[in-house]
């Protein structure tokens, strides 16, 4: 097998072993799927703006549901990993690197979720207890990479739409993927691949993702850890313009 099918084998176990050790503690389970949710509602509030918007609306939803959301793959990643020796021989190598690094911030992702979890008692959560457990859990190489990763993959979709033999190839392998079990994989790059051409151009979109989380994380490493303060103004029930309503 390739190096690249190795590596995408290596970050599906990865996820796997999350998922294992998470069967193995309910509460841990509870508290991952806590962290998910409030991660997927924080994104909501983060780029409302880009949900409200004609022309960013449905790749920022393609981004929120595909690449950040709380939706258990664990169906998928089975499927991914029982055919990555077809996936590396039937797709392009384009392809085939823009899955390596999807897989990679789906591995890097669950590891860190589950070490958020393993921060804080119960499954509920509010935007001073994330601020927290994010600075108790730390590593911020690893935030950045996750960061990284996921405008990696938002810039390869992007540079698919101005290829259009590309696209004319992912269309002719429905077939074969299907056959080979990669139906997922195959729905994955068309929607991302429909949802970035219709955005005509998205330097734009990626650059405020970046902005956004780049300073969100800074913001969130910065916390005081004597006062647990995220610096914002005001007292009960500010608003945090990244994070949402703080109690």
């Amino acid at each position: 097998m390739t190096a690249d099918g190795q590596q995408i084998l290596l970050n599906l176990q990865t996820v796997a072993a999350e998922r294992l050790r998470r069967r193995s503690d309910a509460g841990l389970d509870l508290r991952v799927r806590a962290v998910k949710q409030f991660q997927h509602s924080r994104f909501e509030n983060t780029y409302a703006d880009l949900l409200g918007s004609p022309r960013y609306a449905r790749a920022a939803r393609f981004f929120l549901d595909d690449l950040y959301g709380p939706h258990d793959f664990t169906e998928r990643d089975g499927q991914f990993e029982r055919i990555v020796p077809a996936l590396v021989r039937l797709f392009p190598h384009d392809i085939v690197q823009t899955v390596r690094s999807l897989s990679e911030l789906h591995a890097l992702s669950e590891s860190m979720d589950t070490q958020m979890a393993c921060g804080f008692a119960s499954g509920e959560l509010n935007a001073q207890t994330y601020a927290q457990i994010w600075q108790l859990t730390g590593q911020p190489v690893q935030r950045e990479r996750q960061i990284a990763l996921m405008l990696s993959v938002g810039e390869a979709l992007d540079r698919y739409t101005h290829n259009p033999l590309l696209r004319h190839s992912l269309r002719l392998m429905r077939g074969p993927a299907r056959a080979a079990g990669l139906g997922e994989l195959q729905g994955f790059l068309e929607r991302g691949f429909d949802t970035f051409r219709e955005m005509r151009g998205a330097n734009e979109f990626l650059g405020v993702i970046a902005l956004r989380e780049r300073s969100l994380a800074e913001r969130l490493f910065s916390i005081d850890p004597a006062t647990n303060s995220l610096g914002l103004a005001g007292s009960g029930g500010s608003r945090d313009p990244l994070l949402g309503q703080l109690p």
